[in-house]
């Protein structure tokens, strides 16, 4: 296998994109099933609005990083928001990124509990032990795992969810009940679903994108957000299509991919559970090096004691449980979430489309 260059530009922002939204809730089925599956095959429509909002506001944000050579998101919403409503958006991010940590270590622990039997502290102290080691790296370290774990990660969710197509099982009636509208804040339709699901899920690579503002190219930001926007549209539309064809079997379960793993074969099932924990990994990486990097340059020594502080601080709260953090904090991080994506989205990139010629794209 050939080894990626880390040295281009494009690929730093594809594989931190990807990687700060394919968590475990991505990873497990879970999301995919409720913001998409749920609608029968009108979720494909919403995959692919999502799709389109992931590349824009990839790219929204990338361009405007690259435009103020920026190291942390600070610069990025100061730019988009005034500084009064940026300085309110920071704490709230910080905060987010922050308790996002803890809800990653304390997934870590939740798999080893239950896959390999072990105490939930073990996975707990496993993932910041690995985190803290990364970021001793600096962007670099965050670059080079990220370049290696998010293929591996996109190809085990791909696959598997590709085999389970092959080995499609579920009667027409399956897609059918699966059109039903949701209830809560999904209710409605498929296209509320998407927005609040591409809202939800760009905190985070707002705040790591937001870190390479200095070390990219104008052309570099583009490719890269283009390549990564496309590419989470391909896993989740692949992963909404075999879920929503095997609905009736998997509705009921918590990890619909994981079920379906081990119905292909319990081989399959293990190197999941594998794909789902390093879905953690990243994620975790994630929301470590954004909280970092807001508050020191990448790479200094205040950057490294800042994301092992960070670590060091979320242990304890990691050990609440996975699913008493995940169930009170995600609402409140999608509600936050869409006052970010409607102001990216409420300033299109013109700056982009009158120079591209310039960048050579």
């Amino acid at each position: 296998m050939r080894c990626p260059d880390l040295r281009s530009g494009s690929l730093k922002v594809a594989v931190l994109y990807i990687g700060g939204v394919i968590g475990a809730g991505f990873a497990s089925g879970q999301e995919i099933m409720q913001f998409f599956a749920v609608f029968g095959t009108r979720g494909l429509w919403g995959v692919a609005l999502a799709t389109a909002l992931f590349v824009y506001l990839g790219v929204a944000v990338q361009t405007t990083a690259v435009r103020l050579e920026s190291t942390g998101y600070r610069e990025v919403l100061e730019h988009l928001l005034g500084r009064s409503l940026a300085a309110v958006m920071d704490r709230l991010s910080l905060g987010m990124l922050l308790v996002g940590l803890g809800i990653m270590l304390a997934g870590s622990g939740a798999i080893f509990q239950e896959q390999l039997g072990l105490p939930p502290a073990a996975g707990v102290l496993v993932l910041a032990a690995l985190i803290v080691a990364v970021l001793w790296g600096g962007l670099n370290g965050v670059v080079t795992v990220n370049a290696v774990l998010v293929p591996l990660k996109l190809g085990l969710v791909i696959g598997v969810a590709l085999l389970a197509l092959a080995t499609a099982w579920g009667s027409p009636g399956s897609a059918a009940h699966a059109g039903a509208s949701p209830p809560g804040l999904l209710a409605g339709n498929w296209v509320w679903a998407a927005l609040l699901y591409v809202s939800y899920n760009m905190v985070v690579p707002v705040a790591v994108l937001s870190t390479l503002g200095r070390h990219l190219s104008p052309a570099e930001a583009v490719r890269g957000a283009l390549a990564g926007g496309i590419m989470l549209g391909l896993a989740a539309g692949v992963v909404a299509a075999a879920i929503i064809a095997h609905y009736g079997q998997v509705r009921l379960y918590q990890v619909p991919l994981l079920y379906l793993a081990g119905a292909v074969h319990p081989v399959v099932g293990v190197m999941f559970s594998v794909a789902i924990w390093l879905a953690v990994f990243t994620t975790g990486i994630a929301n470590a090096h954004g909280f970092a990097g807001r508050l020191a340059l990448p790479g200094s020594r205040g950057y490294r004691l800042a994301g092992l502080g960070a670590t060091l601080i979320m242990v304890p709260v990691a050990l609440l449980g996975f699913v008493t953090l995940v169930r009170f904090f995600y609402p409140l991080f999608g509600l936050i979430g869409l006052v970010l994506a409607g102001v990216l989205l409420s300033r299109p990139v013109a700056g982009f489309w009158r120079e591209r010629a310039k960048i050579g794209i």
